[in-house]
């Protein structure tokens, strides 16, 4: 259930950015509203060691833009970001097992996982349509009512993107920070990753993982 709920995000997101242009939605940037870190996080940072940028979606172009991305933002800041998708092979990118080895290989020292977790959509009346004739009195609205359903105020439709972003350790394996950031109607997939992936190395930086 959870990664059929993933592959409907590409079209949620898609909606968002039609309801955008439709009807003059403002799309906001990513806020990051709950975080975590580990005790022995503390003193550690990623500058200048080898880091994988790991998307985990079923869609290969937003994975494969999003680490690109990912890793351009690492290097800006004094890390060495490598793209998941360079070094382990398609068929095997999935598995935790077959995928290991390649970590391994590739002497990756850590990771910044990027994964989408849900996505919502929510419908609210125009606060014009309170105001019109047929609502503003109560014989109005009670003729209306009764021999229509249209609304002229008209409706507005809000995604609210959810996604977790995860630090790792390795070759220990050990999660160092975690963070959950909420994105109200994201933009064009490419746009809404440069800014996810800005927001969050900010948050790294906070945490002293990032220069």
């Amino acid at each position: 259930m959870e990664s059929e709920g993933r592959n409907r995000l590409v079209p949620l997101i898609a909606a968002a950015i039609v309801a955008w242009f439709v009807t003059g939605v403002i799309a906001e940037t990513p806020k990051f509203t709950t975080s975590w870190k580990a005790p022995e996080a503390a003193g550690v940072s990623l500058a200048g060691r080898k880091v994988a940028a790991l998307v985990i979606s079923s869609d290969e172009n937003l994975r494969i833009s999003g680490e690109e991305q990912l890793v351009r933002e690492l290097s800006a800041r004094g890390i060495q970001g490598v793209a998941a998708y360079r070094f382990i092979p398609r068929d095997e990118t999935t598995d935790a097992e077959r995928a290991r080895p390649w970590f391994e290989r590739a002497a990756i020292e850590g990771v910044v996982a990027l994964r989408p977790v849900s996505a919502e959509t929510e419908v609210t009346r125009a606060p014009d349509v309170w105001t019109t004739t047929s609502y503003s009195t109560l014989w109005g609205y009670y003729g209306y009512g009764w021999t229509s359903v249209y609304s002229p105020g008209g409706t507005r439709v809000d995604t609210r993107l959810v996604v977790e972003t995860l630090i790792y350790r390795l070759p220990a394996g050990t999660l160092l920070w975690a963070g959950v950031s909420t994105t109200t109607n994201p933009k064009e997939a490419q746009a809404f990753i440069k800014e996810l992936v800005g927001a969050a190395v900010k948050e790294m930086r906070k945490q002293g993982l990032a220069k």
